[in-house]
């Protein structure tokens, strides 16, 4: 820090020459907001190593409290982590340039539009870039996010320094459609299938960290500037930027004209150099470089990939179930949808699956060729070592649409392989349907979050048969009356009259399964059923033994059991 010159200490150029007592001074409580920003430039990854001014300075913070900084508090707890080291503290060697134009190539290619490049190659001068994607938790992931996890890729392998940020705040505005709980779930659902879709892709995850927004868009600083923005930026400002990404009213809810604003201070307090988004976020970039310097804050570069067709050959989105492909479809799920992609002879101009091939599959192919597989009376094999000849193969019709889709279906399912392995344990499964339940009616608390079909939502209950007899109108059949430690018995039919003589089933202590919808049985209504086993042939059948000592009402459960059991069971499931 010592090296750099922030003005913060005004003369006293190094911190050899502070005493703590001049550094609690009047200057201190202006000075952290100054070390604050020029932190947010600073890297604390391998390779950076704190030194000995670094120490002093933050055992002169120990005692005061800067949890409001974020990034004061990321370089202390570096410091903490590593330890100090005598040498040239977090500055790096002098970069040659072939080495910044290498990485400025592999973070720009295939971007549509960058803004800021001059900006991006000073930095890389001196350091590895630090970059945000922002990605609101909302719908479920499909694999249009392999075209951003692509870029990531290409930013991590360029030595990026990535943030993911889960916008859930953003998730929260957009017509509070989800409540909280379920924007808990979801955020964890997107972390696991985006380290699962960048494991399929084989990059590195050391360099990327993921951010929720509530964990410092509430903060006190964060609203202040979200004030200060407000009264800066007009109504129409605002529209504008926001266009392509909030749905356009006429009578707009405040929660979409505030989304830009928060999208530009995003870059500021996550302490990055770039912005990675679509283009269609475009006008929120523009937005974010007109009104930060305006706040005091530095303009940040901009990374913009293309928008993708979708299967229908619109826009693919999580909100239109035959535009996309989910990232845990199986490979007849992925053939299916590819089949009924619109995908028209020697239209290059509008076809998802070539978007796809050119923005994914080649990228993740690198050098080896994309291969289409044919029988020889239909021209045999073929392959392309470049997007620009498959594209003008299909132009000219000598590759032909099911020629595309055959071999599309085979990469995708190449890619989600690993990923659906991974989302096969039962912690991931539980998640997913807790993300992202069936739809079912809503209530106040928003969607319904359907749980993990399994044993623990049967209502399994210790009774004693007080009373049975056989019924009047069904000779397999006994009506008992059992005690489950409620008010009053339950009126139970079970079909064991020719398995289990009734003196034996009299008084005896069973399982009973409480939270079935009650049927009627040949004309008496029964409230619940006995679990009993049978062979193979079903031939012997025996009552469930229960432990003596049990008393009716006990719930019967296991290790796995973590909730209570469903009010009534779904017959359906």
């Amino acid at each position: 820090v010592s090296t750099q010159s922030t003005g913060m200490f005004k003369s006293i150029r190094s911190l050899g020459q502070l005493t703590k007592m001049e550094f609690l001074s009047a200057q201190y409580p202006s000075s952290l907001p100054s070390l604050d920003r020029h932190l947010s430039t600073r890297s604390y990854l391998i390779g950076h190593r704190p030194t000995g001014h670094d120490a002093t300075l933050s055992s002169l913070l120990s005692s005061h409290n800067t949890t409001p900084y974020t990034h004061i508090t990321r370089w202390s707890s570096h410091i903490a982590r590593v330890g100090p080291k005598q040498g040239s503290g977090m500055s790096s060697e002098p970069r040659s340039p072939e080495l910044i134009q290498s990485k400025m190539d592999l973070i720009t290619r295939n971007l549509q539009e960058t803004v800021g490049d001059a900006r991006m190659t000073e930095v890389l001068q001196e350091r590895d870039l630090k970059i945000y994607w922002g990605t609101a938790t909302t719908g479920k992931p499909h694999i249009a996010y392999f075209v951003p996890m692509m870029k990531i890729a290409d930013f991590l392998k360029a030595g990026c320094e990535v943030t993911i940020l889960f916008a859930d705040l953003h998730a929260y505005l957009d017509n509070m459609k989800a409540p909280w709980a379920l924007l808990e779930l979801r955020a964890q659902y997107y972390e696991a299938v985006i380290k699962a879709m960048l494991k399929s892709l084989g990059v590195p995850l050391d360099k990327l960290r993921f951010v929720r927004g509530t964990t410092f868009q509430l903060s006190r600083e964060y609203t202040l500037d979200v004030y200060r923005l407000s009264s800066m930026v007009t109504d129409h400002d605002a529209r504008k930027a926001g266009a392509e990404v909030v749905k356009q009213v006429a009578h707009p809810l405040l929660s979409g004209l505030l989304y830009p604003g928060l999208q530009a201070l995003d870059e500021e307090y996550l302490g990055v150099d770039a912005q990675f988004g679509g283009v269609d976020q475009r006008k929120i970039f523009m937005f974010a470089e007109k009104y930060l310097p305006s706040l005091g804050y530095k303009k940040r570069a901009h990374l913009m990939n293309p928008m993708i067709p979708g299967l229908t050959g619109d826009k693919m989105s999580s909100s239109e179930p035959d535009s996309k492909i989910d990232l845990i479809d199986g490979p007849g799920v992925v053939k299916k949808k590819i089949n009924k992609a619109f995908c028209e002879p020697g239209n290059v101009t509008n076809n998802g699956l070539l978007s796809f091939a050119e923005y994914v599959i080649f990228p993740y192919l690198g050098e080896k060729a994309f291969e289409i597989k044919r029988k020889p009376e239909h021209g045999g094999d073929v392959s392309f070592s470049n997007f620009a000849d498959l594209r003008d193969a299909f132009a000219k019709e000598t590759v032909y649409p099911l020629d595309l889709k055959m071999a599309v279906t085979t990469y995708i399912n190449m890619l989600l392989a690993p990923i659906i392995s991974e989302f096969n344990s039962k912690e991931l499964k539980k998640l997913t349907s807790q993300a992202y339940p069936p739809e079912g009616k809503a209530g106040k608390g928003g969607p319904v979050v359907e749980r993990e079909i399994d044993l623990s939502r049967v209502d399994i209950r210790v009774g004693k048969i007080v009373e049975i007899g056989p019924h009047p109108d069904a000779d397999s059949l006994y009506v008992e009356q059992i005690d489950v430690g409620e008010d009053a018995p339950r009126t139970v039919i079970s079909g064991l009259r020719h398995f289990v003589p009734e003196d034996q089933l009299r008084d005896a202590l069973v399982a009973v399964v409480c939270n079935l919808k009650p049927a009627n049985m040949r004309g008496i209504k029964s409230q619940g059923m006995l679990l009993c086993a049978s062979d193979k042939d079903h031939k012997t059948v025996e009552v469930l033994r229960i432990p003596k000592g049990s008393k009716p009402g006990e719930r019967i459960t296991g290790e796995s059991f973590s909730e209570a059991p469903d009010a009534q069971l779904n017959p359906k499931k």
